[in-house]
């Protein structure tokens, strides 16, 4: 079975934190090591990482881009999970991507949804519509295929490694899973599993600065790679590997 690395950049988080670890002391599978990448954090998170036996590296670049990709450079794992302070995993989470990745050598990318856990039954379901669904579809387009989400997401170690020349990991301003997904190539095969789903905070719902925020982060990311690879361009090349993929398996 492939061993795992948990990923999970913090700025300024250590009660979510504090919260997202003991769920990840629980798992039916434990990873190889948890890697806490504090991001110049101004309160304790550091301190909480290491109480939980976290692995913690400082990265003072600000910016998620940065600190993710130094958390991704620094796994020994042969796959690597990336989550979020706020992240809630249930206990099987680790062990279903463990057994995903182990059964489908071809997957590049395991991407599953989130759900508020901190706000009201009717608003959290409806931004499960309007938020999770809006994000995989938009720009599952954009990019050719399916996106990781960086609250919930997988993938392979050596596909980092192929790919991390690509991301933009110095500029704060590119919104980091994006960013991910688009560095990686069309044809690699991503996948969204609904019910490989975790918990997260209502506050990714907060309007207002922090909503533009997201959205201006989202299109500067966007025109970042459409600039060298246009959509319609990426959809070619994947719906050409679909094709492939067909005729290699009715031969």
């Amino acid at each position: 079975m492939p061993s795992v690395s948990v990923v999970i950049p913090c700025k300024d988080d250590a009660g979510p934190l504090a919260r997202c670890l003991e769920t990840l002391a629980a798992q039916t599978l434990a990873p190889l090591e948890i890697i806490v990448v504090d991001n110049n954090s101004s309160d304790n998170s550091a301190e909480v990482a290491a109480r939980f036996g976290a692995r913690v590296i400082p990265e003072p670049t600000p910016g998620i881009a940065a600190a993710a990709s130094t958390g991704y450079d620094a796994a020994l794992g042969d796959l690597i999970a990336r989550c979020d302070a706020d992240t809630l995993a249930p206990a099987d989470w680790l062990e279903r991507i463990v057994d995903r990745f182990a059964a489908e050598p071809e997957l590049a990318v395991l991407t599953g949804p989130g759900a508020f856990y901190d706000t009201t039954p009717l608003r959290a379901r409806l931004a499960a519509v309007a938020y999770m669904m809006g994000y995989f579809l938009l720009m599952g387009l954009a990019m050719g295929h399916w996106p990781p989400f960086g609250s919930n997401c997988a993938f392979r170690r050596t596909d980092w490694l192929s790919a991390r020349e690509r991301v933009h990991r110095l500029d704060p301003d590119v919104h980091d899973d994006v960013d991910l997904g688009f560095a990686l190539r069309p044809t690699q095969r991503t996948v969204l599993d609904w019910s490989l789903e975790v918990g997260i905070s209502a506050r990714a719902l907060a309007g207002g600065r922090k909503g533009w925020l997201r959205f201006t982060r989202a299109v500067h990311t966007l025109a970042l790679h459409w600039r060298g690879t246009p959509p319609w361009e990426r959809w070619r090349w994947t719906l050409s590997e679909i094709r492939e993929g067909r005729r290699r398996r009715s031969c």
